[in-house]
Formats: C-alpha cells, structure tokens, sequence
C-alpha cells in the first residue's frame, strides 16, 4: 500500500507555517526592492494570503520573465513575493514526506544531497565497478531534453495526486503547477523552489524504475543527468532502449540525442562539469574558461572564495594557487 501524505491543507497555509516559511524565504533577500515592500505591510500581507488560501480565492499571479547564462541561456520565470512565500510554505511541509521517497542515488535540490555529494557518490561506484581500477569500468550517460520545459502537467498532478488525499491540499498544487507554461500543458519555471521539488519527484517514478525494474546497481542522478556503470558495455546498450522508452512514457520525456554517449571511465568522462578519470578529474575546459571570464569581470573575494570552494573538490592545484593570490591581492588593498 502507498504511503500518503498526511499533512492537512489547513497546516499547510497556517498562519504558522506561512511565517515560518517567511524567515526561511527572506534570508539573503533583505535588500531586494519587491522583498522590502512587501515588508512594509507583512504582517497584513500573511493574513490576506492565509485568507485568500483559507477561501478558495488564491489565484498565482504572472512570472517576471528574464533569461540567464549558466553557462548556457536559461529562460527564468519569477513568481512575486508573495507567490513565493506560498511555495517555500508547500515546499517546508511537502519536502521531508518526499525525501523519504527518493532513492540514495538521486542528488539536487536536496538536503546534503548537492553537487559534491552526487560527485562522490560517482568516485565510489567507479570503484565498485573497476574493482579498485583493476578492470574496465563503462559509463553510459545520459542528459533529457529540455526537462524543466517537457515536464508534463497532466502526469505530474497524477503523480501527486496517488500519495496526497486531502483535495483541497491537491487543488493547491494544481493551481501551482498550471500557473506556468513552455507550451501547452507542459513546463515548470526554473525560478520556483516547487518547481525543484516537483521535479524530484516527478523523475523520482524513472529512479524507482532503474532500481526496481530494469535493476541498475550502479546509477546515480543530478537533476536531469544520470550514469549507470557496468563492466560489461553491452549491459548498458541492452538496458538503453528501456530507458529511453520508460521515459517517453508514461513520464513524456526524451533523452537528449548528443548527450547519450558510453565511454569508459579510463577515457575521462564528464560529468556535472567535471572531466572524471580511474584517479582523478580535472575541471571541464569551458568550466574554467567560465570561471576565469567571471573572477576576471568582478574580481571580488567572495566569488573567488566560492570558485576554490569548487575547486577543493578535485585536482587542480595550479587554478587554486592563481585564484588563492588574487584573493590574497584584493584583500590586501
């Protein structure tokens, strides 16, 4: 029998809970424009919310639309304050039922589940794999096409709807979900924090289905990128198809054509922007031709504190050392 969620709607948009949600929200925001508005009257601003909630009346306001590059353009749709203070109140009591779904090897958006975490989860299955490096480890790798985009409304209401039975809990997350898309029926923002959530879970059916149907051991996911390591490369062309076919239906996603690729791992293989190789990786080229570009640009110390933060994280000693330097110059003026 499937575990339901049993958090009421009533809890989910207590006054409690929203205020709550609010101090987790406002961290590092203080100094935003619309954040110190919405400041101005808070107080009444939660009350109007939990009433508009209370009485069916909530409707999800428009995005701001802006587009980024990191590393590549990224369409970005942004929710108001107080549509986002709604989604940090679903995300703080939806979250810790989900996670416990989610199977060990699925990383992003999770807590210490992040970047480093998914890139030591890969060092340890290639040593599972190669037996300590003694024999060949193969590594299919596989990327969707533009998921966040392709994610279907239809199937992820499903989704939700088989573990939560309070309907009005449900309608909420509809409204949520439909307040945004690519093109018909489809598409999450990347800007709301239930959009990371949801998507967790909607690719949490594909995690469930590597583990438990087709019986890949050795797997892990970030996001919308995901390995499986065997010795024997003809496991993973056999298992490709299957994979390819799980995600077309019933989760209506494609595999990105020149992403998939089966390498071995002694050959190097990128993966979350990492070249990985039997003893070592080393940074992806246009990682650090990003990187230098930036710290270039800017050149303030808390940019290049977080790129050696990034960096500790493999080989790449020289990198660190310049960038340690210029740090040590910035600060020294």
């Amino acid at each position: 029998m499937r575990k339901l969620f049993s958090v009421t709607f009533e809890e989910v948009v207590s006054v409690e809970n929203l205020c709550e949600a609010w101090q987790e929200f406002i961290r590092g925001k203080r100094k935003k424009k619309d954040v110190q508005e919405f400041i101005l009257r808070l107080g009444d601003q939660i009350a109007d919310l939990h009433q508009n909630l209370m009485n069916g009346d909530y409707a999800h306001s428009d995005y701001l639309y802006f587009r980024i590059n990191d590393p590549k353009p990224r369409d970005i749709h942004k929710a108001n304050v107080r549509d986002r203070l709604m989604h940090h109140a679903i995300h703080r009591k939806l979250y810790p039922f989900f996670a416990k779904l989610f199977v060990a090897d699925s990383f992003s958006c999770q807590a210490d589940k992040g970047l480093h975490r998914a890139l030591e989860r890969f060092e340890i299955l290639a040593r599972k794999v190669s037996r300590n490096n003694t024999r060949t480890c193969w590594i299919l790798k596989c990327d969707i096409r533009k998921f966040f985009a392709s994610i279907d409304h239809h199937i992820m209401i499903d989704i939700l709807r088989g573990r939560i039975a309070d309907s009005r809990l449900h309608n909420l997350l509809e409204r949520v979900i439909r307040s945004f898309e690519a093109r018909p029926g489809k598409g999450i923002p990347l800007g709301n924090l239930t959009s990371q959530l949801f998507a967790n879970i909607y690719m949490n059916e594909f995690d469930w289905f590597v583990k438990h149907e087709i019986q890949m051991k050795y797997y892990a996911r970030y996001a919308d990128d995901f390995i499986f390591m065997s010795h024997d490369r003809s496991e993973l062309l056999k298992r490709l198809p299957r994979i390819a076919a799980f995600l077309s239906e019933p989760l209506a996603l494609s595999l990105h054509p020149k992403k998939v690729f089966i390498k071995t791992l002694a050959s190097g293989v990128d993966f979350l922007g990492w070249v990985h190789f039997p003893h070592h990786r080393v940074l992806r080229t246009k990682t650090k031709i990003r990187m230098n570009r930036r710290v270039n640009l800017c050149q303030d110390s808390q940019t290049i504190e977080s790129y050696l933060g990034m960096l500790s994280h493999g080989d790449a000693y020289k990198l660190s050392r310049d960038l340690t330097n210029l740090c040590w110059l910035l600060a020294s003026k």
